[in-house]
């Protein structure tokens, strides 16, 4: 009885791994498309709103959804709060310290790096200019990003429970 207990707490378990794994490959395509919402909100609150960067933050990430939206919020937050941080500074420790939440891979996160970079310092043309240039960059990353769930999410999802089968099959 406790063997078949056992048996099917493992089989649960390994499902559930497998789903949280195939979850992981849909959620990517679903946060980068988030993103690039996010970026062309920010776009337009530079160009056509005139809108200081950390209103234009605080106001994309209003309209953005979590775990994105506190990316933006930490990066107004890093510009309001300390005089002593740059844009740069701000925007990098937001992402470094949310990514972990997101979905994302390390290219999309350098790819907002990059962009931090430019976003403050610059006139709002060339700022307009990089984050369509993030946009594009990030376009290509979500096409990537729809092929590998298309390839690997089935693949998990099936994975989670053949390799629990097979620890069940080995204890027993």
């Amino acid at each position: 009885m406790i063997k078949l207990i056992g048996a099917a707490l493992i089989l649960f378990a390994g499902t559930i791994i497998g789903f949280q794994q195939a979850a992981r490959f849909a959620d990517r395509p679903r946060q980068l498309r988030q993103l690039a919402h996010a970026l062309q909100r920010l776009e337009t609150e530079i160009g056509y709103g005139h809108t200081p960067l950390p209103e234009a933050l605080e106001r994309t990430a209003s309209a953005t959804p979590e775990p994105l939206a506190a990316i933006f919020r930490r990066a107004a937050a890093g510009v309001w709060e300390t005089e002593s941080f740059s844009f740069r500074d701000s925007w990098e420790q937001a992402i470094k310290q949310q990514w972990d939440m997101t979905a994302m891979k390390k290219n999309e996160q350098s790819v907002l790096i990059r962009l931090g970079s430019t976003l403050g310092i610059s006139d709002k043309e060339d700022q307009l200019k990089h984050i369509h240039l993030a946009l594009l960059q990030l376009k290509s990353e979500e096409d990537a990003a729809r092929e590998d769930q298309g390839r690997y999410e089935k693949m998990w999802k099936s994975l989670g429970l053949l390799i629990a089968v097979l620890v069940v099959i080995l204890m027993v």
